[in-house]
């Protein structure tokens, strides 16, 4: 029996020993994506498909797989591909789901603390041998313990990030679509977008890109947050407004900004954002942690193996292929 072909858009941080006796597979070895005639010319030829989100597997992307039995993306996300148009074609599509909760909300945590201490700054400060002696205004920053702390969507990131918060006896608000059970044994506090923009000291986002979403904070929401106010985005770039963001940063109507995802992504080097002192930028490593990774890369390959064989797959997008 001949194997089965498989391509994978990115070097992963295990072996892909797992799939020797089923299927030759090819890695594309490049630091960047694969481009698009590339995936296009590949598509054709291949069974299955492990893919990143930054690989856009679009509807005529996937129209063109004729011979493609499974999409399975290391990651929690999925929109960079057309779901519609896999399930009409009923292909399933495997994604990472409840592997990286807990180094992203790390993550988030480590962002909102070195913004609201300066972190980067003070290295920068000491780097560029301008450290003199003790200075008492010398790159103050904001408290942490105490504050009030707003996490936009209360899911298992929010809800991990608010676990961590009340270690520093923080006030939690969150806003999500719909008030959640959890929210007693989070002490968290369900409250409007509005109000939690208008009351937060610090606003972190683990919200999912939607319509809905998609430029949640532009120019108004800056305007209601406290000038003190310090944003964290370890979710989507496309939920904030870059352009109004800047100008939010530049004009002080929030005191500071840390980012680990950006729109675009990655952020151009011309970047005006990147002028700015009070922000400070990550390159989308929020579940970089090696366990984490290595789990999500496990994953994936679990989701590609059932799919090539023809079996349900572990963590599957669109069950309703199995109907």
């Amino acid at each position: 029996m001949s194997k089965f072909k498989v391509f994978v858009t990115r070097r992963l941080p295990i072996a892909l020993d797992r799939l020797d006796p089923i299927a030759d597979v090819e890695v594309w070895s490049e630091r960047q994506p694969p481009p698009d005639d590339v995936l296009l010319e590949k598509i054709g030829a291949i069974d299955g498909l492990l893919c990143l989100l930054t690989d856009q597997i679009d509807r005529h992307l996937i129209e063109a797989g004729t011979s493609l039995k499974v999409i399975s993306q290391m990651a929690v996300g999925y929109d960079n591909i057309d779901i519609p148009t896999a399930t009409a074609r009923h292909l399933p599509v495997g994604h990472t789901p409840d592997v990286l909760t807990d180094a992203t909300a790390d993550f988030a945590w480590t962002l909102l603390m070195a913004a609201a201490r300066r972190v980067v700054e003070a290295d920068r400060f000491v780097r560029a041998g301008q450290w003199q002696t003790w200075e008492p205004d010398l790159l103050l920053g904001a408290n942490i313990a105490g504050a009030t702390l707003g996490i936009v969507g209360l899911g298992r990131i929010g809800q991990a990030v608010a676990r961590r918060a009340k270690g520093f006896d923080m006030r939690i608000l969150y806003a999500d679509r719909q008030r959640l059970d959890i929210e007693q044994s989070l002490g968290a506090e369900c409250v409007t977008f509005d109000r939690l923009l208008q009351e937060s000291d610090f606003v972190t986002i683990h919200a999912p890109l939607t319509e809905d979403t998609y430029h949640l904070f532009s120019q108004p929401q800056f305007q209601r947050m406290k000038r003190s106010a310090i944003l964290i985005n370890t979710a989507r770039g496309q939920i904030v407004d870059s352009e109004a963001l800047y100008q939010a940063l530049k004009e002080r109507q929030i005191a500071a900004a840390a980012l680990d995802v950006t729109d675009p992504e990655p952020i151009a080097p011309q970047s005006l954002l990147l002028t700015l002192d009070n922000l400070m930028i990550t390159p989308h490593i929020a579940s970089a942690s090696r366990p984490t990774r290595e789990k999500m890369a496990s994953m994936a390959i679990a989701n590609l193996v059932a799919g090539l064989r023809g079996d349900r797959l572990p963590h599957c997008v669109n069950p309703e292929v199995y109907q």
